[in-house]
């Protein structure tokens, strides 16, 4: 049902549709989590506990 006056666009071709809905949520996720972990990494190889580590 289209509302008095609205005036709907061209729809997305189904290439439009998987770059918006799928390929660019999947690579933010992944860049995230590939700064995330680049950025936390060397914390947790240098973090060593006194109960698993003994000099």
């Amino acid at each position: 049902m289209i509302e008095d006056g609205a005036m709907p666009g061209e729809g997305l071709s189904a290439l439009e549709t998987a770059l918006y809905f799928f390929a660019a949520p999947l690579g933010l996720f992944l860049g995230i989590s590939l700064i995330v972990w680049a950025l936390t990494a060397d914390r947790k190889a240098k973090k060593r506990s006194s109960l698993t580590h003994i000099e």
